[in-house]
């Protein structure tokens, strides 16, 4: 995936776009940040400094990628949200699948 100069965010964007097409997800922000929710609650946002994918999933999940290198640790101003992994841009091939699953977690 290419990043128009300038849009950091197109990328989480176009991956987002099927997921915008299922009952209850929507477009809002999160801390300033552009963001998805389901049903009120957000489930994925995008990093606009590093245009990173910011996923919500189980604390164990979020582990086991950040221990492989499959992600980062989410920890805005230092401190560390245990449920949100960022995963980086490089990375965007696993992207769909993540949102999948923050998409299938924020759904109870």
């Amino acid at each position: 995936m290419s990043e128009p100069a300038g849009d950091l965010t197109a990328d989480f964007w176009t991956v987002a776009e099927p997921l915008l097409e299922q009952d209850g997800v929507t477009r809002s922000t999160m801390m300033g940040l552009p963001c998805l929710r389901r049903d009120g609650a957000f489930f994925a946002a995008c990093d606009r400094r590093t245009g990173d994918l910011l996923v919500k999933l189980p604390e164990a999940r979020v582990t086991g990628l950040v221990a492989t290198g499959a992600a980062l640790p989410f920890a805005p101003a230092g401190r560390r949200f245990r449920q949100w992994a960022a995963v980086p841009a490089r990375l965007a091939g696993t992207w769909p699948e993540l949102l999948g699953e923050a998409h299938t977690y924020a759904g109870g």
